[in-house]
């Protein structure tokens, strides 16, 4: 049985970098997801490759249901890799199959499974959190879909009641019937589960827009911003995708793009880079790229530069 560290996304991890700990003030908390093929590790040299100073990463394949256990091996080189303390936010992302809102019995079944699974092993690499998109009716309706979000996910810690990773609710675009393209569905989930204090929120930028969350000027994003805070609250964000989208406001329809090469403009990534609020929320890359990890590069130049333009 492998400990558990008391999780905090902003944790000082272990053997950190020298210069980056002095720098910490100064550097701004974004990379990418990265890919964990040839093992959860190796992800976290290819961060690093291209200067990321957090990280999202699955927790076993996320196109298949279950995985064996990790072993202890993985585990350890996981955490003891000599530049894990250079990446200052690590977290992880469900896999996409999960549906908490599943109407069929046996879908809904290994939808539980595999998240109170994936939650075990993210905790076993000591990620604070594991992002979630809540799910879809399927003609249900919202409101019954809703009420077996919630329902899933009391069953999901009933499951396992001494892990510490949470539950990072995902703000989705709204496609289909998907549930959880409004402030108001995430705060209603929050509020009905058991356990509240084991769910926070990770927004992206991408599915804000499609949903129709005006973000596309500077005042917009302040707009939704503080909507976010009254409808949800403050404390609950712990991390933001950011991703341009490929589809129009409103559209909803779940399409990353490039950063400045899609529908919403620089002014939100401008805002989101350059907000004291949202220093020490990482900001990770959700974006298309090849192996050699060029596109990640150039999307994470233009989020520096953007961090750093003068005013």
């Amino acid at each position: 049985m492998f400990r558990s560290a008391q999780h905090d996304s902003n944790r000082v991890l272990r053997q950190p970098n020298r210069s980056l700990t002095r720098d910490r003030q100064s550097s701004a908390l974004i990379g990418a997801h990265m890919s964990i093929r040839g093992g959860v590790s190796m992800a976290i040299e290819r961060a690093r490759s291209i200067r990321c100073t957090a990280m999202q990463v699955f927790v076993k394949n996320n196109m298949q249901w279950f995985a064996r256990p990790l072993t202890g091996e993985e585990i350890r080189a996981f955490l003891n890799h000599v530049q894990r303390g250079e990446l200052l936010s690590v977290f992880g992302h469900a896999n996409y199959l999960i549906n908490l809102a599943a109407t069929n019995p046996q879908f809904h079944a290994n939808s539980i499974r595999a998240l109170a699974e994936e939650l075990v092993r993210a905790d076993q690499l000591e990620l604070p959190f594991l992002v979630l998109h809540p799910g879809a009716h399927l003609g249900a309706g919202e409101e019954a879909g809703l009420k077996k979000i919630t329902d899933s996910v009391d069953e999901v810690f009933r499951q396992i009641p001494k892990v510490k990773t949470k539950i990072a609710l995902e703000i989705t675009a709204g496609q289909g019937s998907c549930i959880g393209h409004r402030f108001e569905h995430l705060a209603h989930i929050i509020a009905n589960v058991r356990e509240p204090e084991r769910l926070c929120v990770c927004l992206d930028t991408a599915h804000l827009f499609a949903a129709g969350y005006d973000i596309g000027n500077e005042s917009g994003a302040k707009k939704t911003f503080r909507e976010f805070d009254r409808v949800i609250g403050r404390n609950r964000l712990v991390a933001i995708h950011v991703n341009d989208s490929k589809t129009a406001r409103g559209s909803r329809v779940d399409r990353h793009e490039h950063i400045g090469k899609g529908r919403i403009g620089l002014d939100a990534f401008r805002f989101i880079m350059r907000t004291p609020r949202f220093s020490k929320i990482p900001k990770v890359l959700e974006t298309p790229k090849g192996e050699d990890l060029r596109e990640d590069v150039v999307n994470l130049r233009k989020l520096r530069a953007l961090a750093n333009e003068r005013v």
